[in-house]
């Protein structure tokens, strides 16, 4: 593990592995580096991957007040650690902050996003309801709010509250503000060259957000992966994402 030090000050913590072009991967909710080392073992063949922890998860530092535009200053400071330029991944609501670097005028060639959520005001009255219930400590309320609102039955939830992994959950509970703070904004239009997947088998609300997001950026394009959720599967995720980045093909 290595650390770099954000614009405000805040430790940012990530770990590099593999020989090639430079490649960030910016995970989503309830996620740190640990979620995209699968992923970086694949890539890490062809790129050399920056794996890591978004402010306020794994080891990273979270320096308050929240804002946006820290996080963009976070994946600035990676992309300088990386040489100054870096292809991005990004993964649900870490897509987003993708787009949002790379229209921000973060130095990203390329974009590659996976399963990116709807975006709109609706996240920000989501934002404030989970605000509310951290501040509250009800931070195991605010985990089952946030699995209610994408979709995951009441009833499973009850069952992952005595799950072993439940702590953990509710530990991050406050940076689920920020991943909604993150799509309560429309999305920001880039010319950069961007690849939006999303998997056959996901819910149709997420197959919607993807085509607006193909809709609204000027060179971009969408791939539904076969029998794919809105989990990744490196083995399939990874080779159309190397294809993607190593492609000169033009986009609309």
């Amino acid at each position: 593990m290595q650390t770099v030090r954000s614009k405000d000050g805040t430790s940012i913590a990530y770990e590099v592995a593999g020989t090639g072009a430079p490649l960030i991967l910016v995970v989503g909710a309830f996620n740190d580096r640990n979620t995209g080392k699968p992923l970086t073992e694949l890539l890490g063949q062809h790129f050399t991957v920056f794996n890591y922890d978004r402010r306020g998860k794994g080891d990273s530092g979270d320096t308050l007040p929240y804002a946006v535009e820290r996080e963009i200053e976070d994946l600035d400071a990676m992309i300088a650690q990386a040489g100054g330029s870096a292809l991005v991944f990004g993964y649900s609501s870490g897509a987003v902050l993708a787009l949002r670097a790379a229209a921000n005028g973060s130095n990203i060639p390329k974009l590659a996003l996976y399963e990116p959520p709807p975006v709109g005001p609706e996240a920000g009255h989501m934002a404030a309801e989970l605000a509310r219930l951290v501040a509250e400590n009800r931070r195991g309320d605010a985990v089952a709010r946030f699995q209610k609102g994408v979709g995951i039955p009441e009833a499973m939830t009850a069952q992952f509250r005595n799950m072993p992994f439940w702590p953990g959950l509710e530990k991050v509970a406050h940076t689920l503000v920020y991943e909604e703070t993150i799509l309560s904004e429309a999305l920001p239009v880039t010319p950069v060259p961007t690849l939006v997947m999303d998997g056959e088998n996901s819910p149709t609300i997420l197959h919607q957000s993807a085509q607006a997001m193909v809709d609204v950026l000027p060179h971009a394009q969408r791939r539904t992966l076969a029998g794919q959720t809105h989990d990744i599967v490196p083995a399939v995720v990874a080779p159309v994402v190397m294809e993607f980045f190593t492609s000169n093909t033009l986009m609309k």
